[in-house]
């Protein structure tokens, strides 16, 4: 903590999805001790989970060990492993939020793992999916707990803020500088989270930032009506939360969907944070690849980049700011410069 203080470090991002009140209280704990010790202001963003829908358990069907192109896989409710299935399905999986199943259709994509395990739905049946695989590894993919599942064809109709979100609202709007509201679609998430906010700290609610992390088609759709509710009201920025966004549009997409983005925040004034997997290499493994360091550049357009924690964090710190350093004589936003170079 005192080495991102040293470098600068404007805010920290505590994910909600993973611990509780008790080691979130730890780490908010360490951040002020280091800003009264160094003299350097820390904001913390807490992320609010959201209805991200998962794996639950999983079992594998006539001792198959991985999948491939053809097999099929049913998705069930929680406690739905032991219902009759078709004979030929390899595996069976429960879904963390079992009230889309009746929402998706024959046809429709079912994607898991981030996209890894690629499958169309054959059948939507009473509180189970059946599916067939049509993209994973060459060598066969595992099939494993709490992995993200993503149902990008299908209009789901989840509540913003689950129930687990207003309870750990609490804690969040009692410590944290800002809220990270995870796959907000609308104005009217917007304003359930406001009026959640209003019971919680009724005279200062609106001092509190909002970043609207944008994760759907539907969410880029509704950008502009979804600003215009926040920022009527408090501090707002936007996140380009381009994991689960690329798997959502689709990762063709996922390039002109970003510019869009910068447009609108840039219309609208809106600081944006540039996010997922910025330099995942170097903080993970010490060593940048180099498309992600083109990526990291085109960061440079944003107000800022947020990095995910790895054993070669602070290397990641440096490296990004020399290259955002470099890069910010060339633009301004979304507005080249092409400032002189002197490297000859």
């Amino acid at each position: 903590m005192r080495r991102l203080a040293r470098r600068g470090v404007e805010s920290l991002r505590i994910n909600c999805a993973h611990d509780g009140p008790e080691q979130w209280a730890r780490m908010i704990a360490n951040a002020r001790a280091v800003e009264a010790e160094c003299d350097h202001r820390f904001r913390v963003f807490m992320d609010l989970a959201g209805p991200k829908i998962r794996t639950g358990e999983v079992r594998a069907m006539h001792h198959v060990k991985r999948l491939f192109p053809g097999d099929r896989v049913a998705m069930v409710a929680p406690d739905g492993l032991d219902r009759p299935l078709p004979a030929d399905v390899a595996f069976a999986f429960e879904c963390s939020l079992p009230e889309v199943i009746a929402e998706a259709r024959a046809g429709q994509q079912l994607l898991i793992d981030d996209g890894k395990i690629a499958t169309r739905i054959d059948a939507v049946l009473d509180g189970a999916i059946i599916a067939s695989i049509v993209r994973c590894k060459a060598q066969g993919a595992k099939l494993k707990p709490e992995k993200g599942i993503n149902l990008p064809d299908t209009e789901l109709h989840l509540p913003a803020l689950t129930p687990k979100d207003r309870e750990d609202l609490a804690f969040v709007a009692a410590h944290a500088d800002g809220i990270e509201f995870s796959f907000v679609q609308g104005p009217e998430d917007v304003a359930m989270l406001q009026d959640a906010l209003t019971e919680l700290r009724p005279g200062d609610w609106n001092e509190l930032a909002l970043i609207l992390k944008i994760e759907t088609a539907r969410a880029v759709h509704n950008l502009p009506d979804i600003i215009v509710r926040a920022a009527a009201h408090q501090p707002v920025a936007v996140m380009i939360a381009r994991g689960d966004l690329a798997i959502e549009i689709g990762f063709g997409r996922l390039a002109e969907m970003q510019e869009e983005i910068l447009w609108i925040a840039e219309a609208a004034q809106v600081p944006v944070i540039w996010a997922t997997q910025v330099l995942e290499h170097l903080v993970k493994e010490g060593m940048p690849n180099r498309g992600e360091l083109t990526d990291a550049a085109m960061g440079a357009r944003a107000e800022c980049v947020m990095l995910n924690k790895g054993p070669y964090l602070v290397e990641a710190i440096d490296a990004l700011n020399q290259l955002l350093g470099r890069m910010e004589g060339h633009m301004r936003k979304k507005t080249p410069q092409l400032r002189q170079l002197t490297s000859w």
